[in-house]
């Protein structure tokens, strides 16, 4: 696995075990957020357990490459879910940057990956 790979996916670990973490715990930013974008906190608790799965299998990938290729697509998906809920609570760019920009780290992180599990 090569630096870049590695440093990536450190990034990704730290973001999503954080962001997973602080979704399960239901803290009050989160809980507003949740209700922003039209979901109950039950809902939001769950995201935060596959993003913190993702960041696990993330972590995994440094041993197991496929596992953290399966992991990033994972984390992907529900990057895709997070800016159309964006999109459909009629938020800008600025509330969606976040989302975007995780979604480009993974895919950053899945390319570099991708070149070394050939």
């Amino acid at each position: 696995m090569t630096a870049a790979a590695i440093a990536l996916a450190i990034v990704l670990v730290v973001f999503f075990a954080g962001l997973g973490t602080a979704k399960m715990l239901a803290v009050p930013p989160i809980r507003h957020m949740a209700a922003h974008v039209g979901f109950s906190t039950a809902a939001y608790r769950r995201i935060g357990a596959l993003e913190v799965a993702g960041a696990a299998g993330i972590l995994v990938g440094l041993a197991q490459p496929r596992i953290g290729a399966l992991a990033g697509a994972g984390l992907l998906l529900l990057l895709a879910g997070a800016l159309i809920s964006h999109r459909r609570a009629g938020d800008g760019l600025r509330d969606a940057a976040p989302a975007l920009l995780a979604g480009l780290v993974v895919a950053a992180y899945l390319a570099v990956l991708w070149g070394g599990i050939r």
